[in-house]
């Protein structure tokens, strides 16, 4: 009796274990949501005097057609490297800043190293002294687009300042509708405490977006995206946009900063400045994105990462270990950009196959 017992216990527990191990693991489709300041990004046309002048072949920087396709094709090769082994096609969208018009979009997008990813142009003309605005591309095999607005920081104190839009646009990603509100904020010209409140504004107004986003549609996914000129324990994102480093402390339409540990705990930063590393490229998720407020058949924010890759690196003097510019202390160095792209990454499970 007692043989047959532990006979059919040892028939049991195999059964259990043959199931645990042909029960299929949890398959997931992952998308990746991109910025990138392309640092001076112009035509060498000299459209509106003064400011473009800079940036045309009679200017300081003798900017000539040589140097304006070597740009556009070392941006397109640092895009093309925007890629990994769970987003073989590169992000699905890849938000921008410092770019003057268009046309360098239109360029960038077609250049052949890129070309294959059929990248699409949202951009706006803003009302920046300098010309130069924000935009976003996106991969419409991942990203379904919808729609777009635009919405400029009016300052009742200082009607005459003047800065670059906040470009919200609207889609699908995996499924799940979200909106992506693009940034480039004021700058810390004249001082970083100085200057604060101009970026309080600007996060004063992202958020506001994302309110009135949220109030007609609870369940969308928010991110807030940009050059912000401040880093994530600043007070334009940690308090006024209250954007928490802790996924646990967020609310479902609160804000969550990814970037807070890699600069803080790891000193990882995207630009540096006398020695001293930043962290401006920042790209803030909603609470409703978090695993803590999403479901398994939702979008999932996971991980998020800094690529600063070696070619992106200056490996000379005193410039070295910082980001490969274009230009530097006049000379044209033939690089990249003074900032480095930052991505974050969501999952969203993939129905098994019967």
């Amino acid at each position: 009796m007692m043989k047959r017992f532990f006979l059919a216990l040892t028939f049991a527990f195999g059964l259990i274990c043959g199931a645990s191990a042909q029960a299929p693991k949890t398959q997931y489709r992952v998308y990746g949501v991109a910025f990138y300041n392309l640092e001076n990004l112009f035509d060498t046309i000299n459209a509106n005097g003064t400011y473009d002048l800079e940036f045309s072949p009679k200017g300081a920087r003798q900017w000539d057609t040589r140097k304006y396709q070597a740009k556009i094709h070392n941006m397109a090769y640092a895009i093309s490297q925007l890629t990994t082994k769970t987003t073989p096609k590169g992000p699905a969208i890849i938000g921008v800043s410092e770019i003057e018009n268009k046309s360098v979009l239109d360029d960038l997008v077609a250049d052949p190293q890129i070309a294959a990813w059929n990248l699409q142009v949202v951009h706006h003309d803003g009302p920046d002294r300098r010309g130069v605005d924000v935009g976003l591309l996106y991969n419409p095999r991942l990203f379904n687009f919808e729609s777009v607005e635009n919405h400029r920081l009016f300052i009742e104190s200082y009607p005459t300042f003047k800065t670059r839009d906040q470009m919200c646009v609207t889609g699908t990603l995996g499924g799940q509708r979200v909106s992506i509100i693009v940034n480039h904020w004021p700058s810390r010209l004249g001082g970083q405490e100085q200057s604060s409140w101009l970026r309080e504004a600007a996060a004063a107004l992202s958020k506001q977006i994302a309110d009135s986003l949220w109030a007609v549609d609870p369940s969308r996914g928010v991110i807030i995206m940009g050059d912000l000129n401040d880093d994530p324990d600043d007070k334009s994102v940690a308090q006024v946009l209250n954007a928490k480093k802790d996924t646990k402390s967020v609310a479902p339409h609160g804000f969550y900063n990814p970037w807070w540990s890699l600069l803080r705990d790891k000193g990882i930063g995207t630009l540096a400045y006398k020695g001293a590393w930043n962290l401006f490229d920042q790209i803030v998720i909603s609470g409703n994105l978090l695993e803590e407020n999403a479901t398994e058949t939702e979008l999932r924010f996971f991980k998020q990462q800094v690529h600063n890759h070696d070619f992106l690196i200056d490996q000379e003097g005193t410039r070295q270990g910082y980001p490969l510019r274009t230009f530097a202390a006049g000379s044209w160095l033939n690089g990249y950009s003074d900032h480095f792209p930052t991505e974050v990454f969501f999952k969203i499970a993939v129905p098994a196959r019967k």
